[in-house]
């Protein structure tokens, strides 16, 4: 898997620039693959994003100096890029739940956030079926949340938004309204800045509907990857195989429009439940 070895130079580029610029068009680079795509792929793999995993590699770095003689707090604040140290205090404490200061104390419990590596294997456990499909310009309707990637808090608040939704009877309203067959999940307004996307339940419509929100997607190709068996855990399964594996064994990458999953009728947690994953590419 030539890519994600390509991924573990793009460690080993953060851990020798921890206390410099470190530029995500670079690793992009590094990867042959766009901004967008690589951000997306250390995201799907790792389970947060690429300037977090930076944030709490800089903060464990940065503990480990404060436990030193004759190191103050500004300066190691500046080395790691915080403007002051009231901001690294924040961001320091957040992480390891005391503020730098009382590190020199030599009596607090800090938290180690480890270099991550990425691991070659060939699972071959059983074969990606996908199709490739050309679809037009269309809209999707819905009731968007926006919802954070740090920490991984999306793999909980999108399946609590799903709950929540289908308890007040709104994902029903939503098929009514668009006149449509199936649900859809969108994700879009990707923002690495603020580590968040939104999220959409709705449906595809040509429809306006009053009271939903709507995101319109550009005509482009789609990869599209079947998900057998309970929901959420088997929609992530295959969203991880789908960077893991079928992205670094083919010429296509991300091409940066809303990504969705498509849901169908039936019971989400039986094991033969059957649901889509959408995904919109472009050849490298």
């Amino acid at each position: 898997m030539e890519m994600l070895k390509k991924m573990n130079d793009c460690l080993e580029y953060i851990e020798q620039h921890l206390d410099a610029d470190i530029d995500m068009e670079v690793m992009a680079r590094m990867t042959f693959t766009s901004k967008f795509h690589f951000q997306k792929m250390f995201h799907v793999l790792t389970g947060c994003t690429c300037a977090e995993y930076i944030r709490k590699r800089r903060l464990t770095r940065a503990a480990q100096e404060l436990c030193q003689n004759g190191i103050r707090v500004i300066d190691v604040a500046l080395k790691y890029g915080y403007e002051s140290p009231e901001s690294f205090s924040k961001a320091f404490r957040k992480v390891h739940g005391v503020t730098p200061s009382s590190v020199k104390t030599g009596s607090q419990l800090l938290k180690a956030f480890p270099q991550l590596s990425f691991q070659i294997t060939l699972r071959g456990e059983y074969e990606m079926d996908y199709r490739i499909v050309e679809k037009g310009a269309w809209k999707a309707a819905g009731i968007g949340k926006t919802v954070t990637t740090v920490n991984g808090q999306n793999l909980q608040e999108v399946p609590d938004f799903w709950r929540e939704m289908d308890q007040r009877g709104i994902t029903y309203s939503i098929l009514e309204d668009t006149g449509a067959e199936h649900l859809l999940g969108v994700c879009s307004a990707f923002d690495s800045s603020k580590e968040e996307f939104t999220y959409l339940i709705g449906a595809e419509t040509d429809k306006e509907v009053r009271n939903l929100q709507h995101v319109h997607i550009p005509a482009c190709h789609w990869a599209v990857f079947k998900a057998v068996g309970p929901v959420p855990h088997a929609v992530v399964d295959v969203w991880k195989r789908i960077y893991a594996e079928w992205f670094p064994s083919t010429g296509y990458e991300h091409a940066g429009y809303p990504e969705f999953e498509l849901y169908t009728k039936g019971d989400l947690s039986a094991e033969d439940y059957v649901c889509e994953i959408w995904i919109p590419i472009q050849k490298k």
